[in-house]
């Protein structure tokens, strides 16, 4: 599973460094919203970006899940495909959830598939990778 993280304002608006960007309102309710979307897939590990935006975004699925938020730099801002392919394959037999940016998603799914802050879109593994599978639209906040 994979999922941009939620609301966070404006990036211009945050005067601080952009990695402690914290989730606004309508973001906190976004993800309180992925759980109950998210928790019938079978997800068994939460991976993020460290950028505090994405750690809000799946700390209420990880709580709800028992499970703690894996915090990847594989994730970050800026990161390459290749260290993102890296993490999924480490990641092989697992059901995860990774959290990160819209770069990230662009680079995974292509300009075509970018998803809406807040939405997630099922990752199928195949042999040589996986294709993107079903889009969940962000939840109502």
């Amino acid at each position: 599973m994979l999922i941009r993280h939620a609301s966070a304002g404006k990036r211009e608006r945050w005067s601080g460094d952009d990695r402690l960007r914290p989730l606004d309102k309508r973001g906190r309710r976004q993800a309180q919203g992925l759980v109950a979307a998210l928790v019938p897939f079978g997800i068994d590990r939460v991976c993020s970006s460290p950028y505090v935006r994405c750690v809000q975004t799946v700390e209420p699925l990880a709580a709800a899940l028992g499970v703690d938020v894996e915090e990847r730099e594989e994730l970050v801002e800026g990161a390459s495909r290749e260290a993102v392919l890296g993490l999924l394959s480490a990641l092989k037999g697992a059901t995860p959830a990774l959290c990160t940016h819209g770069d990230i998603v662009e680079l995974l799914l292509g300009p075509a598939l970018v998803l809406k802050k807040g939405a997630a879109r099922i990752l199928e593994t195949t042999g040589a990778g996986f294709v993107p599978g079903q889009y969940l639209p962000p939840p109502e906040g």
